[in-house]
């Protein structure tokens, strides 16, 4: 057995930037604009100049609570698919 240093992992990061968020969900910048302009996904602005950050935790929880809703919607026979209202059903 040797004495090397254990290789310690990179800290993930506290705060994200918008960019992250959408790379993160496979969706489009703007998306997560809308998502934090509706109250949906809590951010921060920091400084003067439109610098968005998202919390890694609160990230979390949306997608934790995104779905929470889309079981209660399945549940409920209530779930909106490619632009219609339609049941999901398993193929």
């Amino acid at each position: 057995m040797t004495d090397q240093p254990l290789q310690e992992q990179p800290r993930p990061l506290r705060f994200l930037t918008l960019q992250q968020v959408a790379d993160e969900l496979n969706t489009k910048h703007n998306t997560i604009r809308s998502l934090i302009a509706s109250g949906d996904l809590p951010a921060i602005q920091i400084g003067g100049r439109g610098q968005w950050r998202i919390e890694r935790a609160k990230l979390e929880d949306y997608i934790s609570a995104a779905y929470a809703k889309v079981r209660i919607d399945v549940a409920r026979g209530d779930l909106e698919v490619g632009g219609t209202s339609a049941p999901l059903t398993p193929e």
